[in-house]
């Protein structure tokens, strides 16, 4: 891939928060940027007033002129979310466009640069997002390409003219984190996801032990303390653990909660880091920092600046994002999509407000997701107090017979639980009075988020 022969970039599914951060990349390389998504967004009104041209027809007519002909000089990017109906793709295919995976895209870029990558079924953009504000705000400096809106930059990129560090998030999907050779690489979790990809849990955790082996000569890999990783044959690189809930190399110590903000020190292999301030809340993101710390640690950045950096973290977007906090009522959105997601997110909530009545309202993401996982999904929203459950969000997918989200209803142990669609939800909400409420989902719940304020606010 050699960059300085295009003079184009088209991203055929723009919208896509990875996809967004390479738009936002190559337009900062000064190539002329455009691109297609199927709905309009918030992201892609921010990637339209940044001067990006967005159109969300599957058209030709609709397509900047210059990419149909200057197509020696023009580069399509796309994710594996695209149909193979799109009548784009197919276009560009079929005319020997230079046509790569985000993926590869991605892993081109970082191969050019020291990375920092974070692999893992839950986590990995919390904690990606945490090193580069580390990174970024410390002597060190650091590029990110980011899997979620950063609420200290209101961006998924940061670039960095004296760092040659770039942190990304390594995704599982598609198995597209093969495509990255970190210097630095972090597995936070693998549990079973993406069983319309990978087929079983095993070939999950397969794929995981090729990434770590992929972790270059002299690097560095930090893991969750206790998930199953094969650590044989990992030759010339360090390993180190971490963990909030037991001794590892890097764990937390004399933790204490203040008006629902995190105060602790962390061990180290180096000693002690005391006085820590999380600026973020929930008992995830505690586990969260800690990995981030490690990383950190081992890239050099001082003791003061990894505190500094903790303390004015704000947190990535739709994730235990607060919209309303008052005496009648907390509303939190979280993109919990995954059983052991949602179980973080509603324990979070519970250790935060133990006398609260916990309301969650929940969109199921694929029917795939669905199908594997509804028992998952049942048992971690029974930790509930009352549940509103939604239609399933097909995104990328053809529905799957007997795939609703009655097969996760069904078996939700709470009484106080009601099916809606979309439609029907404000209507609902309408009737109840939460104390504390939490929307959870991938899909376009987020859409509900100023609605649901407004009604509140009242």
């Amino acid at each position: 891939m050699n960059f300085d022969k295009i003079n184009n970039v088209y991203l055929v599914g723009i919208g896509g928060i990875g996809m967004s951060a390479l738009a936002r990349y190559f337009k900062h390389l000064g190539k002329f940027v455009a691109g297609y998504d199927k709905t309009p967004s918030t992201l892609t009104g921010q990637l339209q007033s940044e001067g990006i041209d967005i159109h969300f027809e599957d058209s030709l007519l609709l397509m900047p002129p210059n990419i149909l002909s200057q197509k020696d000089s023009t580069l399509v990017i796309y994710t594996p979310a695209v149909p193979n109906y799109n009548y784009e793709f197919n276009y560009f295919r079929e005319r020997g466009y230079e046509l790569v995976k985000r993926a590869e895209v991605l892993g081109f870029i970082f191969s050019k640069l020291k990375g920092v990558a974070v692999a893992g079924t839950h986590g990995k953009t919390t904690i990606s997002t945490m090193i580069a504000h580390i990174l970024n705000k410390s002597s060190v400096g650091c590029n990110a390409i980011l899997g979620g809106i950063s609420k200290n930059y209101n961006s998924n990129l940061l670039l960095s003219t004296k760092s040659d560090i770039i942190v990304t998030e390594a995704d599982e999907y598609d198995r597209s984190f093969l495509k990255l050779f970190p210097y630095v690489g972090i597995v936070t979790s693998v549990d079973a996801d993406h069983l319309d990809v990978y087929g079983t849990h095993e070939e999950v955790i397969k794929s995981y032990n090729q990434f770590i082996k992929q972790i270059s000569e002299n690097g560095i890999l930090i893991y969750k303390k206790g998930i199953p990783l094969s650590l044989e044959g990992l030759k010339d690189i360090e390993i180190y653990t971490y963990s909030a809930y037991e001794l590892a190399d890097f764990y937390p110590l004399n933790i204490r909660l203040k008006k629902d903000v995190f105060h602790y020190d962390v061990q180290t292999p180096q000693g002690v880091i005391k006085d820590i301030i999380l600026g973020v809340q929930g008992k995830m993101n505690l586990e969260n920092s800690i990995a981030a710390l490690a990383a950190a640690t081992v890239l050099n950045v001082s003791a003061e600046e990894i505190k500094a950096g903790l303390a004015s973290f704000e947190g990535v977007k739709r994730r235990f994002e607060y919209h309303i906090k008052s005496s009648k009522i907390t509303y939190i959105d979280d993109y919990a999509h995954h059983p052991e997601e949602l179980k973080a997110c509603i324990m979070s909530a519970r250790n935060l407000f133990p006398d609260k009545k916990i309301t969650g309202i929940f969109q199921p993401h694929l029917y795939t997701r669905t199908r594997d996982f509804a028992v998952g999904f049942a048992e971690s929203l029974s930790l509930l107090d009352e549940l509103i459950l939604l239609d399933i969000y097909p995104a990328r997918e053809e529905p799957i017979e007997g795939v609703t989200s009655e097969i996760i209803f069904k078996n939700v142990k709470i009484s106080n639980k009601i099916m809606c669609n979309k439609s029907e939800l404000m209507n609902k909400l309408g009737t109840l009075k939460p104390e504390i409420l939490i929307t959870m989902g991938a899909g376009d719940i987020d859409t509900f988020v100023e609605p649901i304020k407004k009604l509140y606010n009242k």
